[in-house]
């Protein structure tokens, strides 16, 4: 039988919830999109959309995507002010592999990895700024 249900039911109550966004299944390599997290990381949320959009690289477009939905949710399902966000966290792990072959010589064959990876990104609200 369960215990202490109601204790536990209150701790998730008060754990706080943060506007956040997923991309799944992103095809592209984890390490390609690290890279262009790590600069809008702990940025504004302004100021890092800003900065996806003059990167060229196609990993920024798809975290501008994540981010702008992001961004969404905090001011619809929050009702959180945009110019007070700033990316917490983000994020790109690694998804499912996409095994291809390729033909070589003598009837054999290499496995060409197609990667795919999952991006996420976490927003906050800025305390007394």
């Amino acid at each position: 039988m369960a215990t202490r249900t109601r204790q536990k039911a209150e701790k998730i109550a008060k754990k706080v919830k943060y506007p956040y966004a997923k991309a799944k299944y992103v095809r592209m390599s984890p390490s390609k999109i690290t890279y262009i997290l790590d600069l809008v990381r702990g940025k504004k949320a302004e100021m890092a959309v800003a900065i996806l959009e003059n990167m060229p690289d196609k990993g920024a477009y798809e975290s501008l995507k994540v981010l702008n939905s992001a961004i969404a949710n905090a001011e619809n399902n929050m009702g959180k002010n945009r110019d007070s966000l700033y990316v917490k966290e983000a994020y790109a792990t690694s998804g499912p592999m996409f095994r291809r072959m390729s033909a070589r010589a003598k009837g054999s064959g290499d496995i060409i990895h197609k990667k795919t990876s999952h991006i996420t990104i976490v927003l906050d609200e800025v305390v007394g700024g």
